[in-house]
């Protein structure tokens, strides 16, 4: 039975009574049957399938449990069945990683064998010979020198992101890629920003699928809900877990690094009175109707360290809600102030909060200069650990970490609302050797 007509069969059979189905089951004929079960091409979820098109390299970027070492597998076993003398390199961080993951690992090539295949490791010779005649040769990124010389149609390279020595790796093995009429290498890794995975993100014949761990539904959902407490929103968690390749941007005001380094654990508005000495709310109101109203709620504690308590930002409310969102944010946390940038509409940004909450300790400003510029002395505060992240702010995090020294912004969106927002509540909280007289009260 082709693939084609155990597609059809199978979408035949779902759509009978479930008795009804499990009888035609039985009397399908052994191969049949084995063709749907074992079937790869209905088990795989998105990101596993390989993609369609003319590549020569297929970079599978995903978060830990997603099924990449699966995916990595059933691709060598696709090669072997279309070209069963094909010569395949298996190139891992170390040779055990090799032998223990991809070869005789729970997803590994000798567990994913169909029915009537066979897979043989020949371990003193590191090589996987498989029945139809294809072998797989085991490389080690520790010994590129070994990747010298012998030539392959594919190769499948197992987190390569972690490589040492992986330029040296990349490139011998992709010199003797070359056997065959459509070499092809697949790169199953979880991505760190590593300068060998941005060269070959860069490759005109590259095509690059991502995954998240939650995307496996094999996955105990008590395991992904721990992993999430433990590490969502982080730049661990983002990177391991939903499988984004997170980049410090040159000269960034706020490295990754110093991120998680300032961060302590989550405070609620309860916590405020004890404490807390200082609390305000800092205010980039919105450009437009579609615009980002940056909102974020920061206090002084009675340690003397300056904390980010929360990010409550809102995009695409009118004037009157986005009003509110503040009035809301200032009333959750008990503020004492209210500092809003006062460049785009003047008196109207203190008439319309002032219209929603009549008592709200507002304090207008006016800045002389540029966003960047006014988060400079509010990131020595971070670099010097006397300002730490109350949790985690993944939108707020990105923003700050694209703001870079001279005045640049290479952030998600056109202009960091969030993290403006947060420097105007930071300023108010500035130790007075810190404060500049550049920034005055209207």
């Amino acid at each position: 039975m082709t693939k084609k007509e155990a597609w059809a069969m199978l979408r035949f059979l779902l759509t009978l009574p479930s008795e009804t189905r499990r009888k035609a089951l039985r009397e399908l004929p052994p191969p049949a049957l084995r063709t749907i079960i074992e079937g790869w091409w209905w088990q795989a979820h998105r990101g596993q399938r390989e993609p369609t098109g003319d590549w020569r390299v297929w970079l599978s970027l995903t978060g830990r449990g997603f099924g990449k070492t699966r995916a990595g597998a059933e691709w060598v076993w696709a090669r072997t069945r279309e070209k069963p003398d094909a010569r395949i390199a298996l190139v891992g961080g170390n040779l055990g990683e090799v032998a223990r993951v991809m070869v005789k690992g729970p997803s590994g090539l000798i567990a994913t064998a169909g029915t009537g295949e066979k897979a043989v490791w020949l371990a003193g010779e590191r090589v996987l010979r498989f029945g139809c005649g294809a072998e797989a040769h085991a490389y080690s990124a520790e010994r590129p020198e070994a990747l010298r010389g012998p030539e392959h149609d594919y190769a499948w390279c197992d987190e390569l992101a972690k490589w040492n020595h992986g330029e040296a790796t990349w490139d011998n093995l992709m010199l003797g890629l070359r056997r065959g009429e459509r070499p092809r290498v697949m790169v199953t890794t979880t991505p760190r920003a590593v300068p060998l995975l941005k060269r070959i993100r860069a490759l005109p014949d590259m095509i690059e699928t991502r995954g998240r761990s939650s995307d496996n539904l094999n996955l105990a959902e008590e395991a992904l809900a721990a992993m999430a407490a433990a590490y969502g929103g982080t730049r661990l968690g983002r990177q391991e877990l939903e499988g984004e390749l997170i980049e410090d941007i040159e000269g960034t005001l706020w490295p990754r690094w110093m991120i998680e380094k300032g961060r302590s654990g989550a405070w609620t508005p309860a916590d405020a009175g004890e404490r807390l000495r200082r609390i305000v709310v800092g205010v980039d109101p919105p450009g437009s109707a579609a615009g980002t109203c940056g909102i974020s709620v920061c206090g002084e504690g009675a340690d003397g360290i300056r904390y980010v308590l929360e990010d409550a930002s809102e995009s695409g409310l009118s004037p009157n809600g986005w009003a509110r969102a503040v009035a809301g944010a200032a009333e959750r946390w008990g503020a004492d102030r209210v500092v809003a940038e006062a460049n785009h509409g003047g008196d109207m940004v203190a008439e319309v909060l002032k219209a929603v909450a009549p008592a709200l300790p507002l304090r207008p400003v006016h800045a002389s200069r540029g966003k960047v510029a006014r988060a400079e002395p509010v990131a020595a505060l971070f670099e010097t650990g006397e300002a730490r992240f109350a949790g985690r702010f993944p939108a707020l995090e990105d923003e700050l970490a694209g703001m870079v020294t001279g005045g640049g912004y290479e952030g998600p969106g056109t202009s960091p609302d969030r993290a403006d927002a947060m420097v105007w509540a930071m300023t108010e909280l500035l130790p007075q050797r810190l404060r500049t007289p550049r920034i005055r009260t209207l």
